[in-house]
């Protein structure tokens, strides 16, 4: 099927609806069981104003997302990306990353405030000890074993894992930006940019992860009955920057062979930079907040992750979320303008 030159397979199509089917009809027996679980939230003490009526919402919601996406799975087994060779790589390597990240979320979650009475979940040390062993075990499986290669695609999945890992802290805010960051990823990857030939299965599991995400935000919009959990939001940060590391070699493809390119390597790099700013700006204060805390006893913002900074200022969450959602939407418009236009 092209729209206006956006090549997206009918395989894409059956993953999306797929993926929402599965996820909208096990939501149900999902929330059941999270409930007979008694997989809360448990708020922080540190948390901002009013968010104390939070505790006690179950959590783990990610699990209606991930159930969709994994039930899309034969659909994204379908799909490639093309080396400048002339072959294909699978995407796989992405259901195993996933899977294992959600284990972590699964430990953070539920195993550690069950078997440690007392404790929130894992500390900083071992979550980001056991992320790195379930960043590096997919990619090096998957063929991955230069230490170069291994290390970015490494950091990337880091990155957008803990990134997206902090979003997930009002009603509707992790779910609304995903759903601007996936409709940005699939403007990027199916409008041809890198070359010009048919790679639409590249979007499926995009399309698989949208479709799948739909019924979580009835859920989890405001007042949210489920809240994401770790379990949903590590293993979908995991996605975006493993999928954007496999996505790499079309960026090699550009360099190799100049005669195909419609962008220089560059664009691209600039366009994934503007759609990732939201990242940055959830991630990147709460390292430099913990630092200065500790090396010079006093804040750089007023709270971190910054999307609570607002709601101390006296904005109400929804507000936040909007503005926080709305302008992933614009990034995502951006990055892709900024590719067409310099094509």
């Amino acid at each position: 099927m092209n729209l206006s030159g956006w090549p997206i397979s009918a395989e894409s199509w059956k993953a999306c609806g797929l993926g929402f089917a599965i996820s909208a009809v096990l939501s149900f027996p999902i929330m059941a069981l999270l409930k007979a679980m008694k997989s809360r939230q448990t708020v922080s003490q540190h948390a901002p104003e009013g968010h104390q009526k939070k505790q006690g919402t179950p959590t783990m919601g990610g699990l209606i997302i991930l159930a969709g996406f994994f039930g899309a799975l034969p659909f994204i087994s379908k799909a490639v990306v093309f080396e400048p060779s002339g072959g294909t790589v699978s995407m796989m390597p992405l259901a195993l990353l996933m899977a294992l990240f959600a284990l972590i979320g699964f430990v953070d979650d539920y195993l550690v405030p069950r078997l440690m009475p007392g404790k929130r979940g894992l500390g900083w040390k071992q979550k980001i000890l056991m992320q790195l062993v379930c960043a590096i075990v997919p990619l090096y499986l998957g063929g991955y074993t230069d230490p170069v290669t291994l290390g970015y695609g490494t950091f990337l999945i880091l990155f957008f894992a803990n990134a997206y890992n902090f979003s997930d802290g009002l009603d509707w805010l992790s779910g609304t930006i995903l759903f601007g960051m996936l409709l940005g990823m699939i403007g990027l990857t199916a409008n041809d940019i890198a070359l010009p030939i048919e790679r639409s299965y590249c979007v499926t599991p995009i399309f698989a992860l949208l479709g799948a995400l739909i019924p979580f935000l009835a859920w989890n919009k405001p007042k949210a009955k489920v809240f994401m959990g770790d379990v949903g939001s590590l293993p979908i940060g995991a996605f975006l920057g493993g999928y954007w590391f496999l996505q790499k070699y079309d960026i090699q493809a550009m360099t190799a062979n100049p005669m195909h390119a419609l962008v220089q390597p560059g664009t691209l790099y600039v366009a994934l930079g503007i759609w990732s700013v939201m990242m940055i700006v959830e991630l990147v204060p709460v390292p430099i907040q913990i630092a200065s805390v500790k090396l010079f006893k006093r804040k750089v913002f007023p709270y971190t992750p910054v999307h609570h900074a607002f709601e101390k200022a006296g904005w109400p969450e929804f507000r936040v979320v909007m503005l926080f959602a709305g302008c992933q939407l614009v990034l995502s418009a951006l990055a892709v303008f900024w590719v067409l236009k310099m094509r």
